[in-house]
């Protein structure tokens, strides 16, 4: 189940919201839980006991760290729990890949076992992490309540697409939390924001990329120039929309019942830089790796050799958590060779409209690589971006294509800026002291939610409808 169906929309949240309003105060973890684990095990009851069981090690774990007596003890309950979790993760999303990969240099084994991935591992996984070495560091108490550090990695709001919540961020607040009328308003808003940036946009976008640069049957090889630069930036704005989307509708969901989760997304493609790209794209993911692999390893406090080897580090363990395929990895190096380059060689002597133009380049051919993981197709989309596949500059099916979805592309574009966000603020300062803008401010923040809500239903109803088709040249 998927935040954007309709299933989840009138039958699971419906039901969730309704029960969790109507129990005593003193039964809403249980609602939420019971909620959470329901939630978790529609695409698999099997997966359920993979999250209960890395759950209970991380509960255990970080009680024997905060009873250990001595530092090599601790020590060695923190390495336990890394084997226990990145063993798990690794045998579930990599090592059908890994011996594939042997298979390929040696010949062996002659049976490669298929291993079906769990949904969201990846995301409880480097939570359970966090939560344990935070123990271990002192920053945290460990929680004593199995059932409520359970809550905690499986709320169903973050556990299958993010953000990487931090237990501190919420530790208070699944004793203790009063969700008010405006917690209540701004959550359902939000909601609403992801599910129609998700159902509207993102879907919308993703069927262009999809009809220009198809994977896995050939018409990659035969695309015209221009069909593979429009494609690979519909790919651009369907990942930023669609991933953003699940944070906002996570967001909103915690801020529902009292839980204030953090930022997940900064408006990346407003950066002037690949390093500020990756301060405001997936934040989550990128303070995880900051606090517990670069800042451990030394950070940038180091000899310009070790700084180097972090970055390094870094960017192939990031390439690696994004999927099990060499084009991760060298996707992952691809944006550490740039950090080097800014660091080393670039360091802001660009002007803040010429450095913003560059970001955005590099970011575009990041995305191609991060996209195909067959190679072939990667090498042919690259060639035809310059012109050199051979299949001509332009055609007329990717010119009416173009035609037919100018409006969504140029919507999408807004939609990756704050524009819509300072358009907001200004109107809710002037309705400070302004009696029509407060009027005009009022009936939008009333209707925004339900228009939202509509255009996603209607969207999701209608699978690939593209309201924005109607209003082409």
């Amino acid at each position: 189940m998927v935040f954007s169906s309709l299933v989840f929309l009138f039958v699971f949240l419906v039901i969730h919201l309704i029960v969790y309003a109507l129990v005593g105060e003193r039964w809403h973890n249980v609602v939420l839980l019971v909620s959470s684990l329901i939630f978790y095990s529609w695409g698999g009851p099997q997966f359920l006991l993979l999250l209960v069981g890395d759950t209970f090690a991380s509960w255990l774990f970080a009680l024997l760290i905060e009873r250990a007596d001595t530092p090599a003890r601790k020590r060695l309950f923190l390495i336990g729990e890394c084997v226990v979790l990145l063993g798990i993760l690794g045998v579930f999303k990599y090592l059908t890949w890994i011996l594939g990969n042997f298979q390929g240099l040696f010949g062996v084994p002659e049976l490669i076992p298929q291993i079906i991935l769990p949904i969201g591992i990846s995301f409880y996984t480097f939570q359970l992490i966090s939560y344990v070495v935070d123990v271990y560091r002192g920053e945290i108490h460990a929680q004593p309540s199995f059932g409520k550090l359970l809550l905690y990695s499986s709320l169903f709001h973050q556990c299958i697409a993010g953000p990487i919540v931090r237990y501190e961020t919420v530790q208070n607040e699944i004793d203790q939390r009063r969700p008010s009328r405006t917690d209540i308003y701004y959550g359902v808003r939000r909601f609403c924001i992801g599910l129609a940036k998700k159902a509207v946009l993102a879907n919308s976008c993703a069927a262009v990329a999809d009809t220009l640069l198809p994977i896995g049957d050939g018409g990659v090889f035969t695309q015209v120039t221009t069909g593979y630069w429009l494609g690979m930036l519909f790919f651009a704005l369907q990942i930023y929309l669609d991933f953003s989307a699940y944070s906002d509708m996570a967001i909103g969901m915690g801020r529902m019942v009292g839980f204030h989760y953090l930022e997940n997304f900064n408006y990346p493609y407003q950066c002037t830089s690949v390093q500020d790209f990756w301060r405001r794209w997936h934040i989550s993911l990128s303070s995880f790796f900051r606090d517990y692999v670069y800042i451990p390893l030394g950070g940038s406090r180091c000899s310009r050799a070790q700084y180097v080897r972090n970055i390094l580090i870094v960017w192939f363990l990031t390439g690696m958590w994004h999927g099990a395929s060499w084009n991760y990895i060298l996707w992952g190096l691809y944006f550490a060779a740039f950090l080097l380059l800014e660091k080393f060689v670039i360091r802001d002597r660009m002007p803040r409209a010429l450095a913003h133009v560059y970001a955005l380049v590099v970011v575009y051919f990041g995305w191609v690589l991060f996209h195909f993981e067959n190679f072939a197709e990667m090498g042919c989309v690259f060639a035809g971006i310059f012109g050199l596949a051979g299949n001509g500059f332009t055609s007329m099916e990717v010119g009416t294509l173009f035609m037919q979805n100018i409006f969504l592309l140029i919507f999408c574009c807004i939609a990756c800026t704050n524009l819509g966000q300072r358009i907001h603020r200004a109107l809710f300062n002037a309705a400070k002291h302004n009696h029509t803008a407060l009027v005009v401010y009022s009936v939008t923040e009333a209707i925004t939610p339900a228009i939202l809500l509509l255009l996603a239903v209607i969207a999701l109803a209608g699978a690939s409808y593209n309201p924005f088709i109607y209003f082409q040249f």
